[in-house]
């Protein structure tokens, strides 16, 4: 069993009382439509300017389904490269995720563990590489790997989308590293049972 007496931060967590009124507001919109409030959000509230940005930078990113970049994966960029950072927080949260918005309960543990492996078309699995070329060797991503993902059928917007949820997620990464943030309980059994 895990321990969930564990803290959730090693930086000061903030009172939700004592929150602003957007974010307090945001913060109980979460808890009522997932049942729990994620671990990142309480960690991160005792900044709230930061908080805000990240959280509209994650909104900006991820909750948009464009023809060549569905949210699903969307959310298997940020399990692959999470993997590939080792942040366990991300994967799990973000594969409770992609579990749900994939509504296949089995993808995501196979992307985290080894995406190229994983069951997936030519298209994801172009997609998965170049983000995690960038997210491990960012150097090493060259035009050739982006005209890759525009004969994917990726636009522009789309490209830039790969490579923009990468870096967010890289810097969640290491906060989440950073400030030793776990996973909440609650995200290992979503998306895995139908309702």
């Amino acid at each position: 069993m895990t321990d969930t007496s564990q803290p959730i931060s090693r930086f000061p967590v903030a009172d939700p009382a004592d929150l602003p009124g957007d974010l307090a507001e945001r913060y109980a919109d979460v808890q009522e439509r997932s049942g729990f409030l994620p671990n990142v959000f309480g960690a991160l509230a005792w900044r709230p300017a930061e908080a805000r940005a990240f959280f509209t930078m994650h909104d900006a990113l991820m909750d948009k389904d464009t023809p060549g970049l569905s949210t699903g994966e969307r959310e298997l960029i940020v399990v692959a490269t999470s993997a590939a950072n080792s942040c366990a927080y991300c994967v799990v949260a973000h594969g409770a995720i992609a579990r749900i918005r994939m509504r296949d309960p089995l993808l995501a543990d196979l992307v985290a563990v080894d995406w190229r492996k994983a069951p997936l078309d030519d298209r994801q699995h172009a997609i998965l590489d170049v983000a995690v070329r960038l997210s491990t060797d960012p150097a090493a991503v060259t035009p050739a790997d982006l005209d890759r993902l525009r004969a994917h059928g990726l636009t522009e917007d789309d490209v830039w989308d790969v490579g923009a949820i990468t870096a967010f997620f890289a810097l969640s990464n290491r906060l989440a590293h950073f400030a030793a943030i776990p996973p909440n309980p609650e995200f290992h059994l979503l998306g895995r049972l139908p309702r």
